[in-house]
């Protein structure tokens, strides 16, 4: 496999150009994808805005105060796309004619000897306090797999009750598969905690599946349900 350089430019004002044209793109493309949280843009939006007031209050200046503060704001708005690109951008229905357009790079094509995961996943669930819900031990279901072909696993959730503007990632009946569930995240990890916060007695569901390095997914494990405590 290839080692592309890193997409997101080093140069402060080169980075606050491209971090504007991927949230103009997001911004207009929002409604068809469907996948991405209002709340989610408007996070990284206000990330932008926080960068564009450090550079407009430290144009011309370089002392050590106002070096530290755009540092400090170029790392945090750069976590943020990290995250979100990683998130939201990897995988449909974002296309890759789309990450091309955002200057996010694609998934690598040249072929190496990785397979795709060829088991399905499990995990378990608790319940640390109100309104969260944890997924541990995160792992094969059955048999073990060959661990390269392993990369991360994508956790596909929703929760049941009337779909909604403010909503959009409630369901309306239970899943047969992972594919009727709207919303996911992908974690490297072998836990990770959700906040339902507000879902308090709401059913909840999810399925999981293995993704490798280039995207390539395994097989769906089983619906795994819960209420929100």
């Amino acid at each position: 496999m290839t080692t592309r350089p890193d997409y997101i430019p080093r140069n402060i004002l080169a980075f606050s150009v491209f971090m504007r044209n991927m949230l103009d793109y997001v911004k207009t493309h929002k409604t068809a994808w469907g996948h991405i949280p209002a709340a989610v843009i408007t996070d990284l939006t206000g990330l932008l805005e926080d960068l564009d007031v450090i550079l407009q209050e430290t144009a011309g200046q370089s002392n050590a105060a106002q070096n530290l503060a755009r540092r400090e704001a170029q790392a945090a708005a750069t976590r943020g796309v990290r995250a979100f690109v990683n998130q939201y951008l990897r995988f449909a229905p974002v296309s890759n004619v789309d990450r091309v357009e955002m200057g996010v790079p694609n998934r690598d094509t040249i072929p190496t000897n990785i397979p795709p995961p060829s088991i399905p996943v499990e995990g378990t669930l608790s319940f640390p306090a109100i309104g969260l819900v944890e997924m541990y031990n995160i792992r094969p279901s059955g048999e073990k797999s060959d661990q390269r072909s392993k990369h991360g696993v994508r956790i596909y959730y929703g929760v049941m009750g009337e779909p909604s503007e403010t909503n959009k990632f409630r369901i309306a009946a239970p899943p047969k598969t992972g594919n009727d569930l709207p919303h996911s995240v992908f974690t490297r990890r072998l836990r990770h905690r959700f906040d339902f916060a507000g879902e308090n007695g709401n059913k909840v569901y999810f399925c999981l599946r293995y993704e490798n390095s280039k995207g390539q997914a395994g097989p769906w494990g089983k619906i795994i349900s819960a209420f929100v405590p």
